[in-house]
């Protein structure tokens, strides 16, 4: 088994963010770009209780919210990306890699089989864990320049 495979047989338990800030529903969209600010983060994932019901990218702030005339005291759930890619905590890492890949992502939040919330994976972690691996690198920057990686033969 090369270095790869093994790299890429972790688990998503095993590279994610464990502790994720989180908006719900009725945070607005101030307090988040506020947490997004503090966080230097793209995204935060909104959940209601425990359940994931969407994540909120700062794209998704300016597209659905600011563009359409929402201001800053509109809760969050109206400009959050409500269609969900994720993987279990169980998957192997090149499911995240796989799913990033597949739908031009850089963060795949990770949930239990209940619904809840356990983590976050972004590219970051992926290339913190995999740095050494050409192949892993070569994806990442196809993610992130949105080649079409996975139509490729």
């Amino acid at each position: 088994m090369t270095e790869a495979t093994k790299e890429a047989r972790r688990s998503c338990r095993e590279i994610m963010t464990a502790s994720v800030k989180t908006a719900t529903p009725n945070t607005t969209l101030r307090e988040v770009a506020a947490m997004m600010r503090e966080g230097d983060m793209g995204s935060v994932p909104v959940v209601n209780g425990e359940k994931l019901v969407g994540i909120v990218t700062d794209r998704d702030i300016v597209i659905r919210a600011v563009a359409e005339g929402k201001g800053p005291e509109t809760p969050v759930s109206e400009a959050m990306t409500t269609e969900i890619f994720s993987v279990g905590p169980d998957d192997f890492a090149f499911e995240a890699i796989r799913l990033m890949g597949e739908k031009q992502v850089r963060r795949i939040p990770v949930v239990n089989p209940d619904g809840s919330l356990a983590g976050i994976i972004a590219m970051a972690d992926i290339a913190l864990e995999m740095e050494d691996e050409r192949e892993i690198a070569e994806t990442l920057e196809e993610i992130s320049s949105g080649s079409a990686f996975w139509s490729k033969k």
